[in-house]
């Protein structure tokens, strides 16, 4: 949502598709996925397991967690890949891993959410 506020303040015009275009291309302050799934995906490949399968995106935020897992690896060869992946995961991303569809539906939802905690928080008023 600080990225999506970020460029409506900044929009001249705004135009919706492109803000959620350039929102999900924008740096997030973390991976966005849990740290027990990226352990597991990261375990897997490890093995030689192909992720191949996955939706583009997610396969990128993948083998970018990764190559950085194996980074601190090589640095630190006894830590458990555990920890190692748990301090990637937390690490900047350098974007959102989503499509433009999915940031909309999460804004969509966010700005609802809002809009009923503010309704009930109000109605008192009414």
């Amino acid at each position: 949502m600080q990225a999506y506020h970020q460029l409506v303040e900044e929009a001249e015009f705004v135009c919706l598709p492109a803000i959620y275009k350039e929102v999900v291309n924008k740096p997030a302050q973390r991976f966005y996925v849990s740290e027990e799934r990226a352990a597991i995906v990261v375990g897997a490949m490890i093995r030689g397991v192909s992720i191949d399968n996955m939706v583009p995106n997610k396969k990128e935020m993948f083998q970018e967690i990764f190559q950085r897992a194996m980074t601190i690896r090589k640095e630190h060869p006894d830590m458990p890949i555990l920890e190692v992946v748990f301090q990637v995961v937390r690490q900047p991303a350098p974007k959102f891993y989503l499509t433009p569809g999915s940031a909309k539906a999460i804004i969509f939802k966010a700005k609802r959410q809002w809009y009923e905690t503010r309704k009930k928080r109000l109605r008192h008023l009414f």
